[in-house]
């Protein structure tokens, strides 16, 4: 079997989101155990939260270096330990091409007067430095509409040449 991690990151404001992408990710998995295949997700919610040597956020982003997929979730910021993580998995990717990274911004409406001036900074400044990488978030409406954006991706990916004469080899194995 052959075990892909996938690291969830976002801000506290979409920790909903992030059960329901979890739920999703379950799901997927009941078809792709039987080519041999599972993905484990990694929130940071998951993480022992005991005192560390070097902080918690050194474990975090050592989760982030070692998965297969890194997909980021944001509304209206992009806190500083997520956006740390964002850069983690940047520079894991420019050294080893993965992990395979996704932006998804939350196309939603939202009063303006519960946007704070900060958040707002922080999340035009991100979407500055994803475009300067000449990367384009996905926008996202509601949990079905990234569910299968994500799960159109992850087939693309898990049908490409290297994960497929992975599994045939498991299968005639």
């Amino acid at each position: 079997m052959k075990i892909l991690k996938l690291f969830l990151a976002s801000s506290s404001e979409l920790k909903k989101d992030r059960g329901e992408f979890r739920v999703f990710i379950s799901e997927e998995n009941k078809v792709l155990v039987k080519r041999n295949l599972f993905i484990e997700v990694e929130l940071w919610e998951d993480f022992n939260d005991s005192m560390a040597q070097s902080g918690l956020q050194d474990k975090y982003n050592e989760a982030v270096r070692s998965c297969d997929f890194f997909v980021m979730l944001f509304f209206s910021k992009v806190g500083k330990y997520t956006r740390e993580e964002f850069e983690t998995a940047f520079d894991q990717f420019k050294e080893t091409n993965k992990p395979l990274i996704y932006t998804y911004f939350k196309n939603f409406t939202t009063k303006i007067g519960d946007i704070k001036r900060d958040d707002i900074q922080s999340l035009w400044k991100f979407q500055d430095r994803l475009q300067a990488l000449g990367h384009y978030q996905t926008l996202y409406e509601n949990m079905g509409t990234l569910k299968l954006h994500f799960k159109n991706q992850l087939h693309k990916h898990l049908n490409s040449k290297c994960l497929c004469s992975y599994a045939q080899r498991v299968e005639h194995q």
